[in-house]
Protein backbone atom coordinates (compact mmCIF):
# COMPACT_ATOMS: atom_id res chain seq x y z
CA UNK A 1 0.00 0.00 0.00
CA UNK A 2 1.31 3.36 -0.85
CA UNK A 3 1.09 6.58 0.86
CA UNK A 4 -2.61 7.79 -1.19
CA UNK A 5 -3.93 4.31 -0.63
CA UNK A 6 -6.27 4.16 2.46
CA UNK A 7 -8.77 1.41 3.14
CA UNK A 8 -11.87 2.56 4.62
CA UNK A 9 -14.98 0.17 6.45
CA UNK A 10 -18.30 1.32 7.70
CA UNK A 11 -21.08 -0.60 9.52
CA UNK A 12 -24.63 0.38 9.44
CA UNK A 13 -27.34 -1.46 11.36
CA UNK A 14 -30.76 -1.25 10.25
CA UNK A 15 -34.03 -2.28 11.65
CA UNK A 16 -34.88 -3.36 7.94
CA UNK A 17 -34.73 -6.62 6.10
CA UNK A 18 -31.55 -7.60 4.41
CA UNK A 19 -33.74 -7.41 0.99
CA UNK A 20 -34.74 -3.97 1.74
CA UNK A 21 -31.73 -2.31 2.48
CA UNK A 22 -29.52 -4.18 -0.21
CA UNK A 23 -32.11 -2.56 -2.93
CA UNK A 24 -31.65 0.94 -1.48
CA UNK A 25 -27.51 -0.38 -1.82
CA UNK A 26 -28.26 -1.08 -5.39
CA UNK A 27 -30.12 1.41 -6.79
CA UNK A 28 -27.22 4.01 -6.76
CA UNK A 29 -28.98 6.33 -9.26
CA UNK A 30 -31.42 7.09 -6.04
CA UNK A 31 -28.39 7.67 -3.70
CA UNK A 32 -28.96 11.60 -3.79
CA UNK A 33 -32.90 11.26 -2.73
CA UNK A 34 -31.84 9.93 1.22
CA UNK A 35 -28.05 9.73 1.34
CA UNK A 36 -26.51 13.52 2.46
CA UNK A 37 -23.53 13.35 1.26
CA UNK A 38 -24.17 11.83 -2.68
CA UNK A 39 -24.89 15.43 -4.07
CA UNK A 40 -25.53 13.66 -7.25
CA UNK A 41 -25.47 10.86 -9.46
CA UNK A 42 -25.64 10.62 -13.15
CA UNK A 43 -25.97 7.41 -15.07
CA UNK A 44 -23.53 7.08 -18.49
CA UNK A 45 -24.26 3.46 -19.14
CA UNK A 46 -26.20 -0.07 -18.01
CA UNK A 47 -23.75 -0.35 -14.88
CA UNK A 48 -21.65 2.87 -14.66
CA UNK A 49 -22.64 6.34 -12.90
CA UNK A 50 -20.61 9.64 -12.52
CA UNK A 51 -21.35 10.27 -8.79
CA UNK A 52 -19.69 13.66 -6.79
CA UNK A 53 -19.82 12.72 -2.96
CA UNK A 54 -19.11 15.53 -0.42
CA UNK A 55 -19.31 14.98 3.86
CA UNK A 56 -17.74 17.08 6.21
CA UNK A 57 -14.77 18.68 5.06
CA UNK A 58 -14.89 21.45 2.04
CA UNK A 59 -14.46 19.24 -0.98
CA UNK A 60 -16.14 17.21 -3.52
CA UNK A 61 -15.23 13.98 -4.50
CA UNK A 62 -15.98 13.02 -8.69
CA UNK A 63 -15.87 9.31 -9.80
CA UNK A 64 -17.26 7.12 -12.06
CA UNK A 65 -18.35 4.16 -10.40
CA UNK A 66 -19.02 0.75 -12.56
CA UNK A 67 -21.29 -1.95 -10.96
CA UNK A 68 -19.24 -5.07 -10.68
CA UNK A 69 -21.18 -7.84 -9.20
CA UNK A 70 -24.55 -7.72 -7.76
CA UNK A 71 -25.82 -10.46 -6.24
CA UNK A 72 -29.48 -10.26 -5.01
CA UNK A 73 -29.03 -13.62 -2.96
CA UNK A 74 -26.38 -13.03 -0.86
CA UNK A 75 -26.70 -9.25 -0.94
CA UNK A 76 -23.79 -8.46 -1.97
CA UNK A 77 -22.71 -5.70 -4.21
CA UNK A 78 -19.22 -4.77 -5.61
CA UNK A 79 -17.86 -1.95 -7.96
CA UNK A 80 -15.06 0.26 -9.28
CA UNK A 81 -14.33 4.15 -8.75
CA UNK A 82 -12.49 5.65 -11.10
CA UNK A 83 -11.82 9.40 -10.57
CA UNK A 84 -10.77 12.08 -7.44
CA UNK A 85 -10.41 8.18 -6.03
CA UNK A 86 -9.79 4.77 -7.41
CA UNK A 87 -10.27 1.36 -6.28
CA UNK A 88 -13.11 -0.79 -4.76
CA UNK A 89 -16.27 -0.41 -3.34
CA UNK A 90 -18.34 -3.83 -1.42
CA UNK A 91 -21.07 -3.86 0.56
CA UNK A 92 -22.06 -7.54 1.89
CA UNK A 93 -25.68 -7.05 3.78
CA UNK A 94 -26.85 -10.39 6.04
CA UNK A 95 -29.73 -10.56 9.10
CA UNK A 96 -28.71 -9.25 12.44
CA UNK A 97 -30.68 -12.30 13.89
CA UNK A 98 -33.53 -10.08 15.46
CA UNK A 99 -35.44 -8.14 13.34
CA UNK A 100 -33.28 -6.44 10.95
CA UNK A 101 -30.12 -6.04 9.44
CA UNK A 102 -26.01 -5.03 8.91
CA UNK A 103 -24.85 -3.90 6.12
CA UNK A 104 -20.64 -3.70 5.88
CA UNK A 105 -19.45 -1.51 3.79
CA UNK A 106 -15.21 -1.83 2.42
CA UNK A 107 -13.56 0.27 0.55
CA UNK A 108 -9.77 0.13 -0.95
CA UNK A 109 -9.24 3.38 -2.92
CA UNK A 110 -6.20 5.21 -4.05
CA UNK A 111 -6.29 9.33 -3.80
CA UNK A 112 -5.87 10.91 -6.94
CA UNK A 113 -7.47 14.25 -6.53
CA UNK A 114 -4.38 16.32 -6.27
CA UNK A 115 -5.05 19.12 -3.62
CA UNK A 116 -5.63 15.85 -1.64
CA UNK A 117 -3.05 13.66 -1.99
CA UNK A 118 -0.65 16.39 -0.89
CA UNK A 119 -2.16 16.15 2.40
CA UNK A 120 -3.05 12.40 2.32
CA UNK A 121 0.09 11.16 4.66
CA UNK A 122 -0.57 13.85 7.50
CA UNK A 123 -4.45 14.27 7.17
CA UNK A 124 -5.51 10.44 7.06
CA UNK A 125 -6.90 10.33 10.41
CA UNK A 126 -8.96 13.43 9.58
CA UNK A 127 -10.53 11.73 6.07
CA UNK A 128 -11.32 8.72 7.32
CA UNK A 129 -13.27 11.16 10.63
CA UNK A 130 -15.12 12.39 7.05
CA UNK A 131 -15.83 8.80 5.44
CA UNK A 132 -17.28 8.13 8.67
CA UNK A 133 -19.79 10.95 8.65
CA UNK A 134 -20.38 10.12 5.11
CA UNK A 135 -21.62 6.67 6.09
CA UNK A 136 -23.33 7.68 8.94
CA UNK A 137 -25.48 10.07 7.23
CA UNK A 138 -26.74 6.82 4.74
CA UNK A 139 -27.04 5.14 7.84
CA UNK A 140 -29.50 7.67 9.84
CA UNK A 141 -31.49 7.87 6.52
CA UNK A 142 -32.04 4.50 6.56
CA UNK A 143 -33.63 4.00 10.38
CA UNK A 144 -35.44 7.53 9.29
CA UNK A 145 -37.20 5.61 6.27
CA UNK A 146 -37.38 2.43 8.29
CA UNK A 147 -39.55 4.92 10.84
CA UNK A 148 -41.81 6.26 8.41
CA UNK A 149 -42.43 2.82 6.79
CA UNK A 150 -44.49 1.44 10.19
Amino acid sequence: MNRHDIRLSGTWRAPLAPDTVYAKLADVGNYPAWWPAFRSVRRTGERECEVVIRSALPYALRATLTAVAEDPVAHVLEAALDGDISGSVRWVVAPDGHHGCVATLTQYVTVRKAALRRWMPLARPVFRVNHALAVRGGQRALTALARRSR
